[in-house]
């Protein structure tokens, strides 16, 4: 089975090849500052929008798993076959990357990986940078790919699904905030939401498992989801879906095979809890 996750050096062995699409899903990040590198990127890379290209932009709640029509549509538009070889990456080592990884495969994709550091690493290693330019979304229109998705559904979990999983607890939730947003001592970037967490849920940062900027060694992770107690059965959830996807991913390359995700997260469980701050 290919790793998700790809170095620098063994990208760069691959840029020639033909049908390599590199995606470049840069995206701001909620909390706290952006990098110097928010304005390169690596050359021949696709610059795409994660709202607008891989969102559902009718979704109630941020960054909402996006229709398979639209997953199509989107495919086609930027030239992806189902046989393309996909590496994505993102200008914070990473964040976004992961999300559109499993976004991929929640799809039935099977070749994609995401770039380990991403656009940090890539210029530590040596390797050069282009500026980047934000993608022509008219550009590809004269592609004849015909995507076809093959959907997980059983991988999205609702918020009817979390729900019912209080009562039952059939599996665990690992949540990858912060330990002051998953405590309620620490303030949501989204201002009108109380912080805290789904009763039963476990905390997991996305942070304690990356070391500057990649991935941790299957072993480190191995043992981190060891005492954790996730298994196959595990549901990942954040604050809106993203970072979930960094500790999914890094679940899978410490031999968990899940790969639910609650869509929404916090952001679906505050909102419809009615958990609003009160002035």
């Amino acid at each position: 089975m290919t790793s998700p996750i790809i170095n620098t050096k063994q990208l760069n062995a691959q840029l020639d090849n033909p049908n390599l699409i590199l995606l470049d899903v840069s995206t701001p990040k909620v909390t706290g500052g952006n990098t110097d590198e928010q304005n390169q990127t690596i050359p021949g890379a696709i610059v795409v929008n994660l709202k607008r290209d891989f969102s559902d932009p009718s979704g109630t709640f941020p960054n909402t798993v996006p229709t398979p029509k639209q997953f199509e549509e989107t495919c086609n538009r930027l030239g992806i076959t189902n046989t393309s070889t996909v590496v994505v990456f993102d200008n914070l080592g990473v964040y976004s990357s992961p999300r559109v990884w499993w976004l991929f495969k929640l799809m039935g994709h099977q070749d994609v990986q995401v770039l380990d550091g991403g656009l940090p690493e890539w210029i530590n290693s040596g390797y050069p940078t282009i500026e980047s330019i934000a993608w022509d979304r008219n550009s590809m229109q004269n592609k004849t790919t015909s995507y076809v998705v093959d959907y997980q559904p059983a991988w999205v979990k609702s918020y009817d699904d979390i729900v019912q999983n209080t009562s039952e607890s059939k599996f665990t939730i690992v949540d990858a905030r912060s330990k002051g947003r998953f405590d309620g001592t620490a303030p949501e970037p989204r201002k009108h939401l109380q912080s805290g967490h789904i009763p039963n849920s476990l905390n997991l940062p996305y942070q304690e498992v990356l070391n500057e900027n990649k991935f941790k060694s299957p072993q480190e992770l191995n043992e981190i989801f060891s005492t954790l107690g996730a298994d196959d059965k595990t549901t990942y959830s954040c604050g809106s879906g993203l970072t979930a996807c960094i500790i999914l991913l890094a679940g899978q390359l410490a031999g968990i095979n899940s790969m639910n995700v609650f869509d929404g997260s916090w952001t679906a469980w505050a909102e419809l809890q009615n958990l609003k701050k009160v002035d």
